[in-house]
């Protein structure tokens, strides 16, 4: 089997539709074709889809020189051939999440050639009976739901994010991450404290606040009194230019530290695991270089007793690689899910619908081969951009 054709579209919710308000903004998309009639998905979080559409195509392309004609074998080799290329050039950035991207189509069809999933060919679910319980130790993915606001800051934030959380707890998701974004100090502690007191104790509560912070000491007084308040993980406290103050911080609050949303390669998980001193890390499947990536950062860090929770701030064509790789992680307790039943976004609402459902909070393990999401040929029509 070999490949022939690499494709890519652009979808999303049109320009009226707010990507900070849960709305998806252009997102390009790709497909690797075979002589055989398989093909593989995934779509390109966060690069500007001219950029994908520049370098994914035919032979004149970056991409396309180096994946057409190849034979479809395992995609760690396909992997590898791609990254080699990039030798002389930055192997960071857009390159390394448009080659993530054509890694999780290649997984996608080397599943479908060998009539098995790919959480199955990553190694199959490695939690164990002594580590889980027992029912659902191998059987289900659980999802915490990423809340954020129309305003930043305030009673209006508060209000919102709590009732968007109450929303979904409702609905029988178990996990959530609220987003005091753009905040004061009192506001970060207020919006956990909140959300907290609403949802009750038995729920995951963990906080994101965005890169917000610039120094040790203000975040670590929040840090003293969310450890009040049961909180699963601290997300990107300061940006991640220098793993340092994470390691300061996290020398001093019981809160895992997270990150990760945009880094890419094993290499800058690594730096913030050993150096920065990060508990959580939250690859994005695509972002981070791959599936095969993926579970190169999954065996990292499970060797230095860290968590890999994969981020996913967009739809649910990510979302059903990261159910893979969380299905086959021992350390994988959560992946992110940006719950459509709470945003104003009709595309979100239909790439969820096409996805794995979400019952009684959590996603059974996929049996169809390969990654087993379909993208709609309807929605495809109705969504497309350009």
């Amino acid at each position: 089997m070999k490949i022939t054709r690499l494709e890519t579209f652009v979808i999303g919710d049109g320009p009226e539709i707010d990507p900070d308000k849960g709305g998806v903004e252009p997102l390009a998309c790709v497909r690797i074709h075979t002589d055989e009639g398989l093909s593989g998905l995934s779509e390109v979080f966060r690069v500007p889809p001219a950029v994908v559409q520049g370098t994914v195509g035919g032979l004149e392309t970056h991409f396309g020189r180096l994946l057409l004609g190849q034979e479809m074998t395992h995609p760690e080799r396909l992997w590898q051939h791609m990254w080699d290329a990039l030798i002389h050039t930055n192997r960071r950035g857009w390159e390394i999440i448009i080659l993530g991207a054509l890694d999780v189509a290649a997984w996608d069809i080397y599943g479908q050639m060998l009539g098995q999933p790919v959480w199955q060919l990553l190694g199959g679910a490695q939690r164990g009976p002594f580590q889980t319980p027992a029912e659902t130790s191998s059987t289900e993915v659980v999802p915490y739901c990423t809340i954020v606001s129309d305003v930043w800051g305030g009673e209006s934030m508060f209000q919102q994010q709590v009732a968007r959380a109450v929303r979904l707890a409702e609905l029988g998701y178990r996990a959530f991450k609220v987003e005091p974004m753009k905040s004061s100090p009192h506001d970060v502690v207020e919006l956990a404290r909140r959300t907290r007191a609403e949802i009750g104790p038995e729920l995951t509560l963990m906080v994101d606040v965005g890169y917000l912070f610039n120094d040790v000491p203000t975040a670590l007084r929040i840090c003293r009194e969310l450890e009040k308040l049961d909180i699963y993980f601290f997300e990107t406290p300061f940006p991640v230019d220098s793993p340092e103050p994470y390691a300061r911080l996290a020398a001093q609050t019981s809160i895992p530290l997270a990150m990760g949303e945009h880094a890419v390669t094993r290499w800058e998980f690594l730096d913030m695991i050993d150096r920065g001193r990060i508990s959580v890390a939250q690859p994005y499947m695509s972002t981070c270089g791959g599936l095969t990536e993926a579970k190169r950062i999954v065996d990292l860090a499970l060797a230095r007793g860290a968590l890999v929770c994969p981020g996913n701030w967009s739809t649910q064509i990510l979302g059903a690689a990261s159910v893979h790789l969380a299905a086959y992680s021992p350390i994988t307790p959560f992946v992110e899910f940006a719950a459509a039943e709470v945003f104003d976004s009709p595309l979100r609402k239909e790439l969820q619908a096409a996805g794995f459902p979400v019952r009684s909070g959590a996603i059974s393990l996929p049996d169809r081969p390969g990654i087993g999401y379909e993208l709609p040929v309807d929605l495809m029509r109705r969504f497309r951009v350009g």
